[in-house]
């Protein structure tokens, strides 16, 4: 390959691989995605006598910032710094990975090789998934969101079996190409061949024939969502009062509920009048919520809110800032308040913080630098977090929520944790007008099909901007709104207390991978320590 040849192969991955994260259902793409770069891999490879290892990073960096680039640029829109980085760092990540795969090959042989590229593939974003410094968006298996006929199998493995699906198939593929490349011929590729078409197309059917003969159990609630569409850049935090922008989400579930609504949901931070979780009902907004559902008795009312909460007698935490000079320390959180009739106020803190707006890294080890954290959402420096998932759960009907803040819906083990702490519906509260009419506010809400298959949950959304929608059992997305239009929803969805083999064992998949990762890295290292 001439290097014209090999800087087209480099785009062409990373194009196919954009493609997937569309709205144009190109999700089945990623199954050939990767297979240029991995013949440009092939191509240092067999000169490896001739060439470094390193040869091949320009290019595989290459595929990957193409990727990052068409995928993510959105994010510029709402933080440039971070959208940078996103696209940069995240595409320096996965170079490294098949970096790594490429000296592994070259060391270790072709079959360790490749299989050491599915399992540190595979551990490396189950390590992103679970780490604090983390953007997980495109995770190979969240390239079929617009696709959930297809991977209805995600409720046995989550995205992870998503991901180890493309890579497996890409390198089947691959192998089957390079021999016939040097053979002129199949034969000698039988087998691989046979074994490609069958791991194509059997969990395809399977899954074709789990989504079409799925049958939710009738538990119906009734829900009203809300998307008040306030402007978050112009009006949200600074130019239209909390007690309007209440009003307004009021004047929407009016308009729909009845004697039968058994929820109203409203979005993240809905609530912006600086709630003390001392003494929580001092609010102004919070006594209007309770007089709201002392009306409707039936009536749950789950939405967003910012809350603070002092340490007057109390240890503060690692997040904690300064009250003025008093000496005293009070955390900010991003909450999810749950309001009934004659219950206590359901509060739970967001967990899954998105870096650099909400919070930084490891705060215990670079808490001095909090001060640069981004200020978006109403709030500055680092958020407070709640260690364990929580579930509202109501006494005048079977419904155990789980209020799941804005980014934390993209984590699948994560969300597993709502359903394991007795969640059998699943609420999404959030604010996707950051970015503007992008893909992003598509694929954030893509996302939310792929937790209801993995957990077998329906889902209210709602949306401050962006789009609401009722998501079924199956992942299907039904009556969502436009984008920037104010708007309110009313449907019947069903609760579910069955949990699938996915929420009881989360991201085995790069538990597996991990060890198996360690397992090929020593035998690397022994194998460079023992040529030296």
């Amino acid at each position: 390959m001439n290097k014209i040849k090999l800087i087209s192969y480099s785009i062409l991955s990373g194009v196919l691989l954009a493609l997937a994260w569309t709205t144009w259902g190109l999700g089945p793409l990623l199954l050939v995605a990767l297979i240029p770069l991995l013949l440009i891999e092939n191509h240092f490879y067999t000169k490896r006598n001739e060439s470094r290892s390193v040869s091949l990073f320009p290019y595989s960096y290459l595929t990957f910032f193409t990727w990052n680039l068409i995928s993510t640029w959105w994010v510029y829109n709402s933080t440039p710094e971070g959208g940078i980085a996103a696209v940069v760092l995240n595409s320096m990540f996965y170079a490294v990975i098949f970096w790594i795969f490429h000296i592994t090959k070259r060391r270790l042989g072709s079959k360790i090789g490749y299989f050491s590229l599915l399992v540190i593939w595979l551990a490396w974003e189950y390590i992103y998934i679970h780490g604090e410094i983390s953007w997980v968006w495109l995770v190979l298996g969240n390239g079929f969101a617009q696709n959930i006929k297809l991977i209805q199998w995600y409720e046995f493995t989550g995205i992870l079996g998503g991901s180890l699906w493309v890579l497996f198939i890409n390198i089947l593929i691959t192998k089957i190409i390079l021999h016939l490349k040097e053979h002129k011929t199949i034969k000698g590729q039988i087998v691989n061949t046979i074994i490609a078409v069958l791991f194509i197309f059997i969990p395809i059917t399977r899954s074709l024939i789990m989504y079409y003969n799925y049958t939710e159990k009738e538990n119906p609630i009734n829900v009203v969502v809300t998307q008040p569409n306030i402007d978050p850049y112009n009006q949200k935090f600074s130019g239209m009062s909390n007690e309007d922008q209440l009003s307004l989400i009021f004047n929407l579930a009016d308009s729909l509920i009845d004697e039968n609504t058994d929820f109203v949901v409203a979005p993240e931070t809905a609530i912006e009048d600086g709630i003390w979780e001392n003494d929580v009902t001092a609010s102004y907004s919070v006594h209007r919520l309770m007089m709201y559902v002392k009306k409707h008795p039936k009536l749950s009312f789950v939405t967003g809110a910012t809350t603070r909460y002092m340490y007057e007698n109390t240890p503060p935490t690692i997040t904690s800032r300064p009250y003025g000079e008093t000496g005293i320390r009070y955390d900010v959180y991003n909450t999810a308040l749950q309001f009934s009739n004659n219950e206590e106020i359901s509060i739970y803190h967001k967990s899954k913080l998105v870096i650099g707006v909400e919070m930084f890294p490891y705060p215990k080890l670079l808490g001095f630098l909090g001060e640069l954290a981004i200020e978006l959402g109403g709030s500055s420096g680092t958020l407070g977090m709640q260690e364990e998932r929580e579930a509202f759960f109501n006494t005048k009907n079977s419904a155990a929520v789980g209020p799941v803040i804005c980014y934390e819906s993209i984590y699948g083990e994560f969300v597993t944790g709502y359903v394991n702490k007795g969640a059998n519906v699943i609420f999404v509260v959030t604010n996707d007008g950051w970015w503007g009419d992008t893909p992003g506010y598509k694929q954030h809400l893509s996302y939310s099909s792929l937790r209801a298959i993995e957990n077998r949950r329906s889902i209210a959304r709602s949306a401050n901007t962006g789009i609401s929608c009722f998501i079924n059992q199956r992942g299907d997305i039904l009556q969502a709104t436009d984008y920037w239009v104010k708007d309110v929803i009313k449907g019947t969805i069903n609760l579910n207390t069955k949990k699938t083999f996915y929420t009881k064992h989360g991201d085995y998949i790069g538990r597996i991978s991990e060890f198996l990762s360690l397992l090929i890295l020593l035998m690397l290292i022994v194998k460079i320590l023992k040529k030296n």
